[in-house]
């Protein structure tokens, strides 16, 4: 009888535990989680196809990681604006495509990571309404397909102050995508072989002047052609944080070799490379040189020294000739009497 009178209040002891609770606005996604207060939120691999929509909106960083997001609608993020909003980080989330206005509802941010992404297309209003954005981090992000026409558009109303672009296989320096006033350019891990004339005056534009850019882990390629950027490295080594680890990926004679360490006249081509002859190439054709002129030399000298016998040898040979003709004409001479 004790324990019937016991079971009503277990029961409304229990009945929390059944009901799941409701989630309080503005707090942390249920395929989020909120790391110290509700300021940083990260998601990771949840594979989510579209950003969380009960973001809390104090979020300061906002971390999705591993999702499928595959396209970034218009307006994606606008369904509960995050007015507070400064790092946005979208890495490994298979997004291919950016449409206009994809980031409206994001006013403050400063830093967009879309990095580890296979893009293939950029509208040219991608990052319209986020006129405070400083940081782009695009790095192995442009391998899917070639975008710096579509990214020159979108980047065109930004006052960006860095722009990274590393791992992207980029054979010349993307120009169009620097805007005047950047500050600082990641090019590493790339596929760059030099920085040719052209593109080292682009970086002289009066917008550049301050740029600063890392170029390591690129296989630069110690030739001729590399004397440009190599006299223009020595005069703005500043400008080139990573510059004293800069490294030649061939010829094979130079791979290795500290790139500073290295003289603008000391870099050849060969001929078959079409480049103009080196320093080697020309010091082995004039040692070819003077081994035919002592060669002539020595043979001069044994005919110098040998000049007495050499005109007997020619007395003989041509007393021999002499002879020998003589016996032909008596030949003649007894083929031709009729007796």
């Amino acid at each position: 009888a004790a324990s019937g009178r016991w079971l009503p209040w277990l029961g409304l002891a229990l009945l929390p535990l059944a009901v799941a609770p409701a989630a309080a606005p503005g707090g942390c996604p249920s395929a989020c989680y909120c790391v110290a207060t509700p300021e940083l939120v990260q998601c990771r691999y949840e594979r989510l196809e579209e950003p969380p929509k009960e973001l809390p909106v104090t979020v300061h960083n906002l971390s999705i990681a591993g999702s499928n997001l595959s396209v970034l609608h218009r307006a994606a993020f606008a369904a509960r604006p995050l007015p507070d909003l400064r790092l946005l980080r979208l890495r490994h989330d298979n997004i291919q495509s950016i449409e206009d206005m994809a980031l409206q509802g994001l006013p403050a941010l400063r830093t967009l990571d879309l990095s580890h992404n296979p893009l293939v297309a950029v509208a040219a209003g991608a990052f319209a309404d986020v006129p405070l954005l400083r940081t782009l981090q695009l790095n192995q992000a442009l391998l899917a397909a070639p975008l710096e026409e579509q990214l020159a558009l979108a980047l065109r109303n930004l006052s960006l102050r860095r722009l990274e672009l590393a791992g992207n296989a980029l054979r010349a320096l993307p120009a169009a995508l620097l805007p005047a006033g950047l500050e600082e350019l990641d090019l590493r891990n790339n596929s760059l072989q030099r920085l040719a004339a052209a593109e080292l005056r682009s970086l002289d534009a009066p917008g550049l002047r301050g740029l600063r850019l890392t170029l390591g882990a690129n296989p630069l390629s110690c030739d001729c052609a590399l004397r440009p950027f190599l006299a223009w490295l020595r005069a703005a080594a500043a400008r080139v944080p990573d510059a004293r680890g800069l490294r030649c990926a061939g010829p094979p004679p130079l791979r290795g070799a500290v790139l500073l360490r290295l003289r603008p006249e000391g870099l050849v081509c060969t001929a078959a490379e079409g480049g103009e002859p080196g320093q080697l190439e020309t010091a082995s054709y004039v040692f070819f040189g003077i081994v035919l002129a002592l060669i002539g030399i020595v043979f001069l000298m044994v005919l110098y020294l040998n000049r007495r016998g050499i005109k007997r040898w020619l007395h003989n040979l041509r007393e021999a000739c002499r002879d020998q003709m003589e016996g032909y004409h008596y030949r003649y001479e007894q083929d031709a009497d009729p007796r």
